[in-house]
C-alpha cells in the first residue's frame, strides 16, 4: 500500500484547519512531520491536493473528491482499532441536532446510549439545521438530527419521526378562549418567531405560504425559551413544535390557538454524510432514537 493512515490523518487535518502548523497541533506532531508526511502523500501519487496560499492550504479539487474516501478509510481503522482493543471509548459520536430535538429529545437519547455503554462518550452540539448540515457535511459530525426539509447530493435524509407545529398565545390574549381564529384576525397580530434558517420556521413558513407577505412579524428569535417567555409576556403570537409547548399548556402559562385548516406537520430526520462509515456505534444511536 503506498499511503499510511498517518498520511490520511495529516490530510484531513490539513483540509479542515486549512495550516499546516495547526493541522500538526492537532495531531500531536511537529510541523515539519506533518508537512513531510502530506509532501509525500502528494508525491507518491504525483498529485496536488492543496493549493498553496502564503501560509494557507486551500484544498483542490482532486482534494475534495478524495476526502470522503479518506474519511471513510479513517472511520474504518478506527472502529476495527476498537474492536481489536475493547477500548473504552468504543461508542464514542459526535451527534448535532436542531434546537428542538436537542434540548427536548436528544439528551435523553444521549443518556441512555451512555448508561448502555459504560465509558462511552457523546459530543452533542445544538444549532439551527442549516448549520447542522454543514457540518454533517464537512464530516465535523458523525449523524445530524434536523426539523427542516434538505436536499443535498453527499447526504442521506432519512425521516425519524413525525411532529406537529402548534400556534400559542399567552392566557390574556383574546385568542385564549378556545374559538377558531380566522386568518384576517391573524394578520392582524404580531408574531414571534423562529429565525431564518431553522427548520421550525421552514415548516411554519410552509404552512402560512399563503398569508407571508402581509404577516406582521415582530420578533425573529433563535431560542424557543425566548420565544415562549415574549408570547407570555403578551407581545404576541407564536408558533413552534408541540413538544416544547407540553408543560407550558399544563401549567396555563401558554395556550393553544385554534386556526382555520392548516398543514402544521412535519418530520424530523437523520442526516449523514453518504460516504460516512456507519460504525456500531452511529447504528446504535439510530436504534436508540427509533425506539
Amino acid at each position: 500500500m503506498r499511503y499510511t493512515l498517518r498520511q490520511l490523518e495529516v490530510f484531513l487535518a490539513a483540509a479542515h484547519y486549512e495550516n499546516i502548523t495547526r493541522a500538526a497541533s492537532h495531531l500531536a506532531m511537529s510541523q515539519s512531520a506533518a508537512s513531510g508526511a502530506l509532501k509525500e502523500l502528494e508525491q507518491q501519487f504525483d498529485v496536488q491536493l492543496f493549493d498553496r496560499v502564503g501560509k494557507r492550504l486551500q484544498i483542490n479539487e482532486l482534494g475534495r473528491a478524495v476526502r470522503p474516501q479518506a474519511e471513510a478509510l479513517l472511520e474504518q481503522a478506527t472502529a476495527f482499532e476498537q474492536a481489536l482493543t475493547r477500548h473504552t471509548d468504543i461508542g464514542q459520536i459526535k451527534v448535532g441536532a436542531t434546537l428542538t430535538i436537542g434540548n427536548y429529545l436528544a439528551v435523553g437519547i444521549v443518556a441512555r446510549y451512555m448508561a448502555e455503554q459504560p465509558g462511552a462518550r457523546v459530543q452533542l452540539e445544538v444549532a439551527n439545521t442549516e448549520h447542522i448540515t454543514n457540518k454533517v457535511l464537512d464530516f465535523e459530525l458523525d449523524i445530524g438530527l434536523i426539523e427542516g426539509d434538505f436536499h443535498h447530493p453527499d447526504l442521506d435524509i432519512i425521516p425519524w419521526r413525525k411532529d406537529e407545529l402548534v400556534v400559542f398565545c399567552s392566557p390574556q390574549h383574546a385568542f385564549a378562549s378556545g374559538q377558531r381564529v380566522s386568518d384576517r384576525s391573524l394578520l392582524a397580530e404580531p408574531w414571534i418567531l423562529r429565525e431564518t434558517g431553522s427548520g421550525t420556521r421552514q415548516a411554519f413558513d410552509r404552512a402560512m405560504h399563503g398569508l407571508l407577505p402581509q404577516l406582521n412579524i415582530a420578533l425573529e428569535l433563535q431560542h424557543t425559551e425566548a420565544i415562549k417567555r415574549a408570547v407570555e409576556a403578551n407581545l404576541g403570537l407564536g408558533c413552534l413544535s408541540a413538544i416544547t409547548l407540553e408543560d407550558a399548556f399544563r401549567s396555563g402559562r401558554l395556550k393553544p390557538v385554534r386556526t382555520t385548516a392548516k398543514d402544521f406537520g412535519r418530520h424530523f430526520y437523520f442526516v449523514l454524510h453518504k460516504q460516512k462509515y456507519r460504525s456500531a456505534g452511529i447504528q446504535r444511536w439510530l436504534d436508540l432514537c427509533r425506539g
